[in-house]
């Protein structure tokens, strides 16, 4: 036996913020855009685009700032609050894996693999 476990935000019961919308907002920041993040992440344009805009009105604020492109083409940048969001549930993540497996030897004693 192994443990499985899994973790997400939620404000007022609804997903806010998740591994893949973490992995979401980081590739937007790296890339520069939507588009090229959403392509990194093998997903439409539209579905990640989806999911920034209903965690921007779940939590009330702007995650993301795009400046319309001129002969460079356009700019999205993550806000303040989007890398701070990012950067808390980074925090709050690290280490949790660990503490799961340990606390499951603790209740189940060591197991064999297999």
């Amino acid at each position: 036996m192994r443990p499985r476990s899994k973790f997400w935000l939620e404000v007022g019961g609804e997903l806010v913020l998740s591994d893949w919308r973490a992995e979401l907002l980081e590739a937007v920041a790296e890339a520069g855009s939507v588009a090229s993040a959403a392509a990194r992440l093998h997903v439409s344009y539209r579905v990640a685009w989806g999911k920034i805009k209903q965690m921007e009105k779940r939590l009330g604020v702007r995650l993301v700032v795009s400046q319309r492109g001129g002969r460079g083409g356009g700019l999205t940048e993550l806000t303040p609050e989007a890398r701070d969001l990012v950067g808390s549930y980074r925090k709050f993540k690290a280490g949790l894996p660990e503490q799961v497996d340990e606390r499951f030897r603790e209740a189940f004693g060591p197991q064999e693999s297999r």
